[in-house]
């Protein structure tokens, strides 16, 4: 007998910008980084993340926040698909990304790309919660957001995402209210930080300075920029094009 389909993996959504000054990592532009260094450095992130992502066992999609009359980016990954977000807010651009990713695959989950440091691990152990019973996963962040959202393919919950002050410390709280209104089951992942400001960059290359992951590109950069020892050129694929 032939055997049977392999099940389709979970699917983690990137979502992230194109990397242009001006447009990413706003906060980090000042007297220390400017925009066109918080623009490489989020092209870093965007291109080691995404290569330690490849190396899991679930499927990866990227999600572009784009301007009207943008088209879609080519992922610099040929086997990875590329779409637009779409909807007037996060939320509802979470919820749609979710929904159509949920679609193809049981469970599904967005992380941003402003997390090149974050051990897969947790993204594995939010599958597995959703596959043994949780209704959402979520991974709070220290400035009151969260890092990470997980929900089961065939039952994208809106509720959750609705109503939320965005960009605020008060999100990760209003999304476990939505959750409870609707006596969703909630599961927390360890705690975890964005790097978001100059303070955040100077915490990621001391992270890196020790036994850190594997980041190539933002290893390089920040060496350049003198917040590391040693300048260790970057492997692997080209970084994404930073763009004006």
């Amino acid at each position: 007998m032939p055997k049977p389909p392999a099940p389709e993996p979970s699917c983690l959504v990137l979502f992230t910008k194109p990397a242009r000054p001006g447009r990413v990592k706003t906060r980090l532009v000042g007297d220390r980084f400017s925009r066109e260094q918080a623009a490489a450095l989020h092209a870093a992130f965007v291109g080691d993340l995404g290569e330690r992502l490849l190396r899991e066992s679930f499927a990866l999609r990227v999600a572009w926040d784009l301007d009207p009359g943008d088209s879609v980016p080519v992922a610099p990954w040929p086997e990875v698909v590329s779409v637009r977000q779409e909807g007037g807010d996060l939320g509802e651009r979470l919820y749609r990304a979710l929904t159509d990713a949920g679609r193809d695959h049981p469970a599904v989950a967005a992380l941003g790309s402003d997390h090149p440091h974050l051990d897969p691990g947790a993204i594995h152990e939010a599958f597995r919660r959703i596959s043994t019973g949780a209704d959402v996963v979520l991974g709070p962040a220290e400035d009151g957001g969260y890092y990470l959202v997980a929900v089961g393919g065939g039952a994208v919950p809106r509720t959750v995402f609705q109503d939320i002050p965005w960009s605020t410390p008060e999100v990760l709280e209003a999304t476990l209210a939505r959750c409870r209104e609707a006596e969703l089951r909630v599961h927390l992942l360890a705690e975890s930080w964005d790097v978001d400001r100059p303070d955040d960059v100077v915490r990621l290359a001391e992270v890196l300075a020790g036994d850190g992951p594997d980041l190539p590109r933002t290893r390089h950069l920040l060496a350049r920029w003198g917040l590391l020892p040693t300048d260790e050129a970057p492997t692997g694929r080209a970084p994404m094009e930073v763009r004006s």
